[in-house]
């Protein structure tokens, strides 16, 4: 009678167990990912699926957290996802509360390690290449005639042109405000324009100068005709891009780190943004975007 107990205590025991954990003791499970609201993270985010299940790991993909960082970073914490893709400057500013501004990119980078690893047991793994943070664009006619190349160059003709950018980069003091202050300029007029307006405004003529990404969908196009300017005075803040990825997967799953590191240098702007324009403009599959992307660099095989 007693072994009956001992023996139905254990079993118990196990069933709980496996109850609370979702699965059997030391198995490691499927590794999570979760990406941001926005095409170019849903490509990402297949891009990393691929890569791991290439090297032989299982992967489930959360697309498109509401909020962002401010809700993917406290899932993380309580061990919810394993990574997901993050900017250099969000993490600095959004979750470690630092301010950017005049901050070298790698004494970021090594801040953004050693801090995420002391104070959530995180790491950032390689950097995928590209950096997704505001931009000038005109038109590839206008920069063509008044032979505008920085930012800079606008500053003697600003009185001629109209400028139209979406509400938010107008108001934010680190937006439009900022740019006008840095680089001395005064434009003709000022418009507030949607953002899902504001590139056939500037196709149209409506307007000559808009702020823009330098990742967004529509400067992936040689069709589009825009040219963005060089950002000569470095008033913008950097985003390069990178996994975000628990210490304890890392642990978990041995080989992680080795697979990540394939998204290393794998991205330009440029290719980035091309990416986002096919899936974005043309309805391409995000997955399928992802996976040509990584045949076409020898990281998968065809």
């Amino acid at each position: 009678m007693k072994r009956t107990i001992i023996a139905l205590a254990l079993a118990l025991s196990a069933l709980l167990t496996l109850s609370a954990c979702g699965r059997p003791a030391g198995d490691a499970g499927p590794i999570q990912i979760a990406t941001k609201p926005m095409t170019e993270q849903y490509i990402l985010g297949e891009m990393l699926g691929l890569i791991l299940e290439d090297a032989g790991f299982e992967v489930e993909i959360t697309k498109g957290i509401g909020g962002g960082t401010n809700n993917i970073h406290p899932a993380m914490e309580k061990g919810e996802f394993d990574l997901y893709p993050e900017y250099t400057s969000s993490g600095w500013v959004m979750v470690l509360k630092h301010d950017a501004v005049g901050v070298d990119d790698q004494e970021m980078l090594d801040k953004l390690r050693s801090e995420y690893e002391e104070r959530f047991q995180m790491t950032w793994v390689g950097l995928y290449g590209f950096n997704n943070t505001f931009a000038i664009a005109v038109r590839e006619e206008t920069a063509r005639q008044y032979n505008l190349k920085t930012t800079s160059d606008l500053a003697h003709l600003a009185g001629e042109l109209n400028f139209g950018g979406n509400p938010d980069y107008i108001e934010r003091a680190d937006g439009f405000p900022a740019l006008c202050e840095t680089y001395a300029l005064e434009f003709k007029t000022v418009s507030d324009i949607d953002i899902g307006l504001k590139y056939q405004a500037l196709k149209d003529g409506a307007i000559d100068v808009t702020n823009a990404f330098t990742t967004d969908a529509q400067l992936g196009s040689q069709s589009a005709g825009l040219v963005t300017l060089e950002d000569d005075l470095h008033l913008q803040v950097n985003y390069f891009c990178s996994t975000v990825v628990r210490q304890d997967a890392l642990e978990k799953h041995p080989g992680l780190e080795d697979a990540l590191m394939k998204m290393d240098g794998l991205l330009s702007d440029g290719e980035m943004a091309r990416l986002n324009y096919l899936v974005e403009v043309e309805g391409a599959d995000e997955r399928e975007t992802a996976r040509s992307f990584l045949v076409e660099k020898g990281v998968l095989e065809g």
